[in-house]
């Protein structure tokens, strides 16, 4: 039986994929049951595979495959499992720290999780097009959501040789990403490689993004040997094939994990509010100042968001991606919340009421 005072010790074989003390004392109660601490490198249909103290093992995961989503093992996470058997199974899965999770492209609007326990998420933009603006602003809110500190990496700067058009692209992206620190990378060159090896040399990093945003090309980059598969892209769009099918945990030579994830085509908010706040920071400051505590930054006198937007200090352009986002992530919560839902309707039927008295006051009171 294996003690959690042995499995915090240094060095521990499971170190280098994030083990510390603190996941040593939430594990000391399934220590005590002779399970073995993992962490989970892929999961694939019933099945996942761990990394133990005694090397890779597979095993099931019907023990831990509830009815909620959000709760089903993931890339990333924790998990005790079982000394010995055939098959293995994974017993149960520590609480997690981070998870990223987005909204499913069903009707029922459940949440699907993309990985867990991370510390960086890296948004990979590729510069083959124009970023696009909005989808960038998507990311963060999710990445803000999740726990994990956001990272936008602009790849194949190689494309744009002109210096000058490559810092307005970057001053552009900037703008739409405040507090985050936004870096160009080109995995032909290798320029800035070097910066963001350093960045996720510490803790456990997951690279996020679309299709042909070279992320399998990034991830070959980080970890000086081609383990992913990459693929060429269409020149008209940038967009390129899934190359990565599965969610897979990588050991980087220089320290540090990455999770590397397929292209996603849909980026679904899900419970999102507080990321969005935190992506559209600047607004929220200038709301805070509004006259109206209920402002809706319309035509209300008073209105400090709008008066940015006269000023030009506040773009048009972020000012209706905030609305946009923050008009999903309510409809995507009322779908689970009834009590929103109510509120929602309520809304709905004083506006409609106020623009139908409206209206006949326009017309002298006739219907």
């Amino acid at each position: 039986m294996t003690s959690s005072t042995s499995l915090s010790s240094a060095p521990h074989a499971l170190t280098r994929y994030g083990w510390d003390d603190a996941w040593a004392a939430e594990f000391a109660p399934y220590a005590g049951q002779g399970l073995l601490p993992g962490r989970v490198l892929r999961v694939d249909r019933g099945q996942c595979d761990l990394m133990t103290e005694s090397g890779v093992i597979r095993a099931d995961t019907a023990f831990v495959t509830p009815h909620d989503p959000l709760r089903v093992i993931c890339t990333g996470d924790w998990a005790a499992v079982e000394a010995t058997g055939n098959p293995r199974y994974v017993k149960a899965y520590l609480p997690r720290r981070t998870s990223f999770v987005r909204s499913t492209s069903s009707q029922r609007s459940e949440g699907q999780i993309l990985a867990a326990n991370v510390d960086h998420a890296v948004i990979a933009v590729s510069l083959a097009v124009d970023p696009d603006l909005g989808r960038i602003e998507r990311f963060l809110a999710l990445a803000w959501e999740s726990g994990a500190q956001p990272l936008v990496v602009l790849t194949k700067a190689d494309l744009v040789p002109d210096p000058d058009a490559l810092a307005y692209l970057v001053q552009d992206v900037e703008r739409a990403a405040p507090g985050v620190q936004v870096l160009t990378v080109s995995s032909l060159t290798g320029e800035g490689t070097d910066v963001l090896a350093a960045i996720v040399g510490d803790g456990t990093s997951v690279l996020l993004g679309t299709s042909g945003a070279g992320k399998s090309t990034l991830a070959n980059a980080l970890l000086g040997e081609d383990v992913m598969d990459t693929g060429a892209i269409r020149e008209v769009d940038g967009k390129g094939r899934h190359t990565t099918t599965t969610r897979n945990l990588l050991v980087l030579p220089g320290g540090g994990v990455l999770i590397d994830t397929p292209g996603l085509r849909g980026v679904g908010l899900f419970d999102a509010e507080a990321g969005v706040g935190q992506v559209f920071s600047e607004i929220e400051e200038y709301a805070a100042r509004c006259r109206f505590h209920d402002c809706a930054h319309e035509a209300e006198p008073g209105c400090a968001v709008q008066e940015a937007v006269a000023d030009g200090t506040l773009p048009q352009r972020r000012l209706e991606s905030y609305r946009k986002l923050l008009r999903e992530n309510q409809r995507i919560v009322a779908k689970t919340d009834a009590r929103l839902r109510a509120e929602i309707r309520r809304d709905w039927r004083m506006k409609s009421a106020e623009g139908r008295a409206n209206y006949s006051a326009k017309r002298g009171g006739r219907p």
